[in-house]
């Protein structure tokens, strides 16, 4: 696997990073109005649970974390708390994302968040030969090998939806 774009402009820092690592991945383009990830999904021609959404949440101490669910899937904050080792996990507020990550909403990767949250990637990516997360920006996937982006996440598999 490797990159469609050949310039340093058109690459997102998530792209930048894995190159630098050399972790083979693709990048797909898709519209950049289609936010939601069941769009996203349909546009690349992909089933929705291979493509991942990362959300961030937070534990009643106050640490967040960043989880990996498929798109057409609903993170379930009991078996999340029950991952992270904390009585309850919220989700954050859409207004701290960016401040929080760096990304905006409908382009936030668990590659190069602003801090290096712990990452969670939800089991069933372990299904596929490769997953689709956000490239770090709105209209950019990124096609990986689950165990490559655990790696270079040092993500934990764990039970995360319904």
């Amino acid at each position: 696997m490797a990159s469609r774009y050949n310039t340093d402009m058109d690459k997102t820092n998530a792209i930048r990073l894995l190159e630098q690592a050399g972790i083979p991945y693709l990048e797909h383009s898709y519209d950049p109005e289609a936010v939601d990830g069941e769009s996203v999904a349909l546009i690349l021609g992909e089933e929705p649970d291979r493509v991942f959404k990362t959300l961030i949440a937070r534990s009643g101490k106050g640490q967040l974390f960043a989880f990996e669910v498929p798109v057409d899937a609903e993170l379930d904050l009991k078996k999340a708390a029950k991952a992270v080792g904390a009585k309850s996990i919220a989700m954050i507020h859409q207004k701290e994302l960016l401040p929080l990550t760096g990304y905006v909403h409908g382009g936030c990767s668990p590659i190069g968040l602003k801090k290096p949250y712990p990452v969670y990637l939800d089991a069933t990516a372990e299904l596929w030969d490769s997953i689709f997360v956000s490239a770090g920006r709105r209209g950019r996937q990124i096609e990986i090998k689950p165990a490559d982006l655990a790696r270079y996440c040092k993500a934990t598999f764990a039970d995360l939806t319904d």
